[in-house]
């Protein structure tokens, strides 16, 4: 992508409602509204298909923006004209990559696809929706549903691997290498993840009930199923915590790029793959990768028990290439 400074000067107005922007929009920021321009930097600045020069002027576009307080109305210099990506950079974005969990906008933006690839799940609404929190707003609920997913990104980014793909961040899968783990212990001092306080502003937005059914049922009950169905092979598996592909990124094959990105490497190893799954229509899904039902767990202190597949699958081994049949040796000898 390449930026066109020949426009000096450019008024535009602005609605007060954030969009999502989408790779074709950021195409036409110069003839977008601000908002975009602010969207960009919070979540979209990490794709690939921006380039160093383009992401810098977008941030003078946003100090410009926080410069306004308010205003309905803003002049801004020098609005870039970006033009679209070319096809090799475009292509990146349908590329594995991973991501850095030191860079707060790529952790807010796997979060943030995550938590709408997951708005509506069981598991996740379990610690929001919960008896003590009956009077919270939607805007309340989200708002710790999303901080729940961040948490959740970074730890496994620090200690394990946080994978995406798609030009906004359409799929995001969280894995823990063999021997690695994010369950913070009870006393939060041996924990690495619980030591760098990732966890403890969670636990200031949880309700009581919320606390209680993440920290003291929901982790535990994973981490000790987990360690009994892999006996020995319990810290030499990967583990698939957590994948999901927001709404607008869904049948493109995101997931099954994610997840063969890790069993290639798992079968190369001789290493198993773990998961949990709470969505019924899964296990079909991941039996075509390889994966096979276990047994079910259960959360229990909702008002019905929410149902957990617990699916392991065995690696893989690579196929020995064919070995052609040498000349036969004869003891016999010719006349």
């Amino acid at each position: 992508m390449s930026v066109d400074t020949r426009q000096s000067l450019t008024c535009l107005r602005f609605p007060s409602r954030v969009e999502t922007v989408s790779r074709s929009q950021l195409s036409k920021f110069h003839t977008g509204d601000l908002t975009r321009i602010k969207h960009a930097i919070q979540v979209a600045s990490p794709v690939p298909f921006l380039k160093n020069q383009d992401i810098g002027t977008l941030k003078f576009c946003l100090a410009s923006f926080s410069m306004a307080k308010g205003k309905r109305e803003i002049t801004i210099k020098n609005i870039p004209k970006m033009q679209e990506a070319s096809s090799s950079e475009a292509s990146v974005t349908s590329e594995v990559r991973e991501i850095n969990w030191e860079n707060k906008t790529e952790v807010k933006a796997a979060a943030l696809s995550l938590a709408k690839s997951f708005e509506s799940d069981d598991v996740a609404r379990y610690f929001v929706d919960t008896g003590d929190t009956a009077d919270w707003s939607d805007a309340k609920k989200w708002k710790l549903h999303l901080h729940i997913m961040k948490a959740l990104v970074k730890s496994h980014a620090k200690e394990g691997l946080v994978n995406t793909i798609g030009p906004n961040y359409d799929c995001v899968a969280l894995w823990l290498p063999p021997g690695k783990d994010v369950d913070p212990d009870e006393d939060e001092r041996n924990s690495t993840v619980s030591r760098s306080g990732i966890f403890a502003s969670l636990r200031k937005e949880l309700s009581e009930e919320g606390k209680f059914r993440f920290f003291k049922e929901f982790m535990p009950l994973l981490h000790n199923t987990k360690r009994r169905v892999l006996e020995s092979h319990d810290q030499k598996s990967w583990y698939l915590v957590y994948i999901g592909t927001k709404p607008e990124g869904r049948g493109k094959g995101y997931a099954k790029k994610l997840v063969e990105d890790v069993t290639r490497q798992a079968d190369a190893n001789g290493q198993k793959c773990y998961l949990e799954s709470s969505n019924a229509i899964n296990p079909k899904i991941y039996a075509k990768f390889g994966f096979e039902m276990m047994e079910a767990i259960y959360l229990k202190r909702g008002p019905e028990p929410i149902q957990l597949d617990i699916m392991v699958r065995h690696p893989v081994p690579k196929p020995q290439p064919h070995r052609l049949a040498g000349p036969e040796h004869h003891n016999d000898t010719p006349n």
